[in-house]
């Protein structure tokens, strides 16, 4: 009986991690130079349930493109991601996505939009609408339900994009660079707004970006990625507790780590890849 003891051990550690990058690849064929381009290369993720994860690199890099292969939007060239040990093939309402344009339907409502993918599934009316109006609450646009999306501005359009992705419940939040497009006091106030969410909900969270400050400040683990080809560089374990404060920006560990990955990432950004 004890020799079956590991075993149980390592089930149990296996079953923690949700998402498994696997030696992953990427390779796109150029349409200017007709020549391969490697976009990832060797890529290898072991992501747990809960866990909230920056993936952080000069633009180029590859992060983009590796959210979109766990989004099921692309393939991998090579390797293969899992999700609870079924291999990714297609998009999948269990993960969802947020984008740095908003992707909201200009038609519709704030409440339209949220409801979108419900009303999809077949949910009935009244059921939805409540689902709509407490993340509407949740995301802090509560009495903007009826306004369209032309009628807001960019952190409120982000906002309801955020709740538009958390309707269907799904285990995985996707975001790539979010908060890019707004101002900084917004995006500041938009980090906050996700690391509460992310927390209170308990989702699994993997965001793209090229800020520091962000990466650091929203992450349990910063994923460094290296120039092209991506590959994983580096890995910072963020110690900081939750729910996340603006005074922990001051925290000496913050300072010094933000610093750091600054004087590591300066010489790639000022390439200009």
């Amino acid at each position: 009986m004890p020799a079956a003891a590991p075993a149980t051990a390592a089930r149990a550690a296996a079953a923690e991690v949700q998402i498994d990058i696997r030696n992953v690849g990427k390779v796109y064929d150029s349409k200017t130079t007709h020549q391969a381009v490697i976009a990832l290369d060797g890529v290898s993720l072991r992501i747990k349930k809960g866990e909230f994860i920056s993936l952080l690199g000069p633009s180029g890099c590859g992060k983009s493109t590796l959210l979109s292969i766990i989004a099921g939007f692309q393939s991998a060239s090579s390797g293969q991601i899992l999700q609870n040990g079924r291999p990714i093939s297609k998009p999948d309402a269990s993960r969802t996505v947020v984008f740095q344009d908003y992707a909201l339907f200009g038609w519709m409502t704030v409440q339209q939009n949220v409801e979108f993918g419900l009303k999809a599934k077949g949910m009935p009316k009244a059921q939805r609408a409540e689902i709509a109006r407490a993340l509407i609450k949740t995301v802090h646009l509560s009495g903007f339900e009826d306004k369209y999306p032309h009628q807001m501005s960019g952190g409120m359009k982000q906002r309801a994009a955020i709740a538009r992705a958390l309707a269907p419940d799904p285990d995985i939040l996707l975001m790539d660079e979010p908060f890019g497009a707004l101002d900084a006091q917004t995006r500041v106030l938009l980090q906050e707004e996700i690391a509460r969410i992310s927390t209170e909900a308990g989702k699994t969270v993997i965001f793209v970006t090229h800020g520091i400050d962000e990466a650091v400040f929203l992450a349990d683990r910063v994923v460094v990625m290296s120039p092209r080809p991506g590959r994983v560089r580096d890995e910072v374990l963020v110690p900081l507790p939750r729910p996340r404060t603006a005074e922990m920006r001051s925290d000496p560990w913050f300072v010094s780590t933000v610093k750091d990955l600054w004087e590591t990432l300066k010489p790639e950004w000022q390439k200009g890849d």
